[in-house]
């Protein structure tokens, strides 16, 4: 009887020191990077490691929303975290050399025997972006291809030798090459209100 007593009162305390180490449950962020800002987000995950925080990636309603230039319409605070170049690039092989912006706008708007043209959907970050400060007004031309993200651009900047196309600088690589830059763009975080605890960390983590 003692015996079971004693191995009672073990399990007993074993038990409520097991319960006494528990390792807290972490704060659970969800978080959402267009195509363009997915170099931020590697950083965002580095910062939640360093806060003790889970990251859910999810484009439902994100606490925290990473993208590349300003949205055109702001209905939520806004944080800058750092900026982004927009650029004109084509394979190193191509006949297109240095452009000025008014070739820019001339190679996007009518497009190039010698070239072929790849932008992204209208909506996209970038091509919002390069709207604004190349095209400023001008309709891109009905025969440029489509990319859907960047890393697909540069793949095919990488592969087709008469491409240009349009990379955000993070995104260069391989051979690629600039024939334009059209200015730089802020990177924004973007929350779905105020920030407080550790969305307000985090914001601050990325802004160092």
């Amino acid at each position: 009887m003692k015996k079971l007593f004693l191995l009672f009162l073990l399990s007993s305390y074993i038990s409520s020191c097991a319960s006494a180490t528990q390792i807290p449950q972490k704060e659970m962020i969800t978080v959402y990077a267009t195509s363009a800002a997915q170099p931020w987000l590697t950083e965002l995950y580095t910062c939640a490691d360093n806060s003790a925080v889970s990251l859910n990636l999810t484009a439902d309603e994100p606490d925290i929303t990473l993208r590349v230039g300003e949205p055109e319409i702001i209905i939520s605070p806004v944080y800058q975290i750092d900026e982004e170049e927009i650029l004109i690039v084509t394979n190193r092989e191509s006949s297109v050399q240095n452009l000025t912006l008014s070739e820019a706008q001339e190679l996007f708007a009518q497009g190039n025997d010698s070239a072929k043209v790849w932008v992204y959907a209208s909506d996209a970050n970038v091509q919002i972006a390069f709207d604004q400060l190349v095209m400023k007004g001008r309709s891109v031309t009905s025969f440029a291809g489509l990319a859907t993200s960047p890393q697909q651009m540069s793949d095919l900047i990488n592969v087709e030798k008469d491409a240009v196309g349009i990379l955000p600088k993070h995104w260069m690589a391989g051979n690629v090459r600039e024939v334009f830059s059209a200015g730089t763009v802020p990177v924004l975080a973007i929350t779905k209100e105020e920030p407080q605890g550790v969305v307000k960390e985090l914001i601050a983590c990325l802004q160092k």
